[in-house]
């Protein structure tokens, strides 16, 4: 029997809570589900007002994967949604997810959470722009946390402040809060930093997606700052081989990062880190600290 649990008030069905998604550390999905609950605060923080899309693994990262925006069958009529339109269907809907019930909800079906940088309602008016630094192998994170401090650098030129989170993957994202600007212009201007930081550091950048280029470089992807584009909110546990978590990370970490295990962090780490640190990334939440492009 399926167990049932009260969240706020809202009756949630847990399923198959022994079940081992992650056969490398032998995590449970019952163990997925804590660390959600004990990272609610700072997840929400991060989801709240953005239409969610998902990326579901529900037999773990070694098996079916798929991509989902439209709000999943059976979905409860208590989940909000917000109207996302998209070319192909202009009344499509995506869940948002603001409160510790559907955040539950949503993590029963074993996801990632991908965000836009734009908030439902106002959707292409970005509020944070996002560099995605993914290394081309042998370059590892290690190479992205050089080509990160040269772009805080520059970004602090702009009057801009860069906050730094783990991908979850192999590399490093870099956020700013912006004042609502349109992504047209975000991811303008994101592409003129990324050819600035090619143009500064030839041997170690790449502002070009091309797979030829990419080996030992690090491609600074300023893409997801189109407006149809999400990245792995904060937070989120990632599909891989462990349950590596995309965590924010303090700039002494960024500059001390010697080894891509430096900056690898599973569920098991988040909350001591969050305990320390608070959540590194609460900046980003408060209009107070946004800038605008130069």
């Amino acid at each position: 029997m399926t167990p049932i649990t009260e969240v706020e008030g809202r009756r949630i069905a847990l399923s198959n809570l022994d079940k081992v998604l992650y056969p490398a550390t032998g995590t449970t999905k019952g163990e997925l589900l804590h660390y959600y609950a004990s990272v609610s605060g700072p997840l929400l923080a991060h989801l709240d007002g953005r239409p969610v899309s998902f990326l579901r693994f529900p037999d773990g990262p070694g098996g079916q994967r798929f991509f989902t925006k439209n709000p999943p069958p059976g979905t409860p009529a208590w989940v909000k949604t917000a109207e996302v339109p998209r070319s192909e269907d202009k009344a499509a809907r995506q869940v948002v997810v603001s409160d510790l019930a559907t955040l539950m909800w949503a993590a029963n079906l074993v996801v990632e959470f991908h965000t836009p940088q734009w908030r439902a309602g106002a959707p292409a008016l970005a509020d944070r722009l996002v560099l995605d630094l993914d290394p081309g192998e042998p370059a590892s994170v290690v190479e992205c946390c050089a080509v990160a401090r040269w772009l805080r650098e520059r970004l602090a030129a702009d009057g801009l402040a860069a906050y730094a989170k783990t991908s979850g993957a192999k590399g490093l994202h870099l956020l700013a809060a912006l004042d609502p600007t349109p992504s047209e212009q975000v991811s303008a201007y994101a592409k003129t930093l990324a050819k600035e930081a090619e143009a500064a550091l030839p041997g170690l950048v790449t502002h070009k997606m091309a797979k030829a280029l990419r080996p030992g470089k690090v491609f600074v992807d300023f893409s997801q700052n189109a407006a149809a584009k999400t990245t792995a909110t904060p937070y989120t546990v990632r599909a891989k081989e462990r349950p590596t978590v995309s965590a924010p990370v303090s700039w002494a970490e960024v500059e001390a990062c010697a080894v891509p295990g430096d900056l690898t962090f599973l569920i098991s780490d988040i909350g001591p880190r969050l305990d320390r640190d608070g959540d590194l990334l609460a900046p980003l939440a408060d209009p107070d600290a946004a800038g605008r492009l130069p």
